[in-house]
C-alpha cells in the first residue's frame, strides 16, 4: 500500500444530498487503486465525538441554543483533528471526511445567523488551522435531499423548516464560490454510480499529479 504525504478531502451538502454514501465509494476506490486512506464523519469519528453527535442529532425535549451548538462542534471537531486527522495525515494517508469546519460556517452561521467572524476564529481553534485540500459539495435543491430522507426518523436539523435548508443551500454555494480552487461542486442528483465515478476521476487526476497514483490506473 502507498504512503505519501497526506491528502484531506471533505464531502459537504445538503440532508439528503447522499454525501455520505459518496465519502464510502470514494474511500472504496482509494482502497482498490491500493492508496493508504482513512474514511471519518462529523460530528463523530472519536469515542467523545461519538457521544456529542447523539446529543446533537437526536431530537430531544429541550432546546441546544447556536451558540452551545457551536461549541460542541467544535469539541467534536477538537477531538477529531487530535486523534484521528493530523496523525493519518502525517502518516501519508488520504483522509476523506463526511463534513467539517465548512458545516459549521454554513449551519450555525448561515443558517442559524451566528456572526460568521466568530465561528472562523472557533473553528481555527478547533482545527489548529487545518483546512481541506478539497472540497466537494453534492448539491441538490434542499427539497430533494429531504425527500430522499422521508422514511427515516428525521433528526434536529432534517426536522428545520425549509427555509433553514435553503438558507444551508446558499450558504455552501456561496463558499463555493468565494474558494473556487479549493470546492468541486458536483449535481447530486446524478445517478449513484455515474456520480461516484465522476468524483474518482476528479481525485484521481489529483493523485497523480501528486504521485499518489500508480501510472496503471
Amino acid at each position: 500500500m502507498q504512503s505519501y504525504p497526506g491528502l484531506f478531502i471533505t464531502l459537504e451538502g445538503c440532508e439528503g444530498c447522499g454525501k455520505s454514501t459518496q465519502a464510502r465509494l470514494l474511500h472504496q476506490n482509494l482502497i482498490h487503486a491500493d492508496i493508504a486512506s482513512l474514511l471519518t464523519q462529523e460530528p463523530g469519528g472519536t469515542p467523545l465525538g461519538n457521544r456529542i453527535r447523539n446529543i446533537l442529532k437526536v431530537k430531544r425535549d429541550f432546546n441546544i441554543s447556536p451558540a452551545a451548538e457551536l461549541f460542541l462542534f467544535a469539541a467534536c471537531r477538537s477531538q477529531l483533528v487530535t486523534d484521528v486527522l493530523q496523525p493519518a495525515l502525517q502518516a501519508g494517508n488520504v483522509v476523506v471526511c463526511d463534513r467539517f469546519s465548512d458545516s459549521t460556517v454554513v449551519y450555525q452561521g448561515y443558517a442559524r445567523g451566528l456572526d460568521l467572524h466568530l465561528i472562523e476564529s472557533i473553528n481555527n481553534i478547533a482545527t489548529r488551522g487545518l483546512k481541506p485540500d478539497l472540497t466537494i459539495l453534492l448539491d441538490t435543491q434542499p427539497e430533494q435531499g429531504l425527500k430522499r430522507k422521508r422514511n427515516s426518523q428525521a433528526d434536529r436539523f432534517e426536522a428545520e423548516d425549509i427555509s433553514f435548508h435553503r438558507k444551508i443551500r446558499e450558504g455552501y454555494l456561496a463558499l463555493a464560490r468565494e474558494e473556487p480552487g479549493r470546492w468541486l461542486v458536483v449535481p447530486a442528483q446524478l445517478p449513484v454510480k455515474q456520480l461516484s465515478r465522476l468524483i474518482w476521476e476528479n481525485i484521481w487526476s489529483r493523485l497523480k499529479m501528486q504521485g499518489q497514483a500508480k501510472d496503471s490506473g
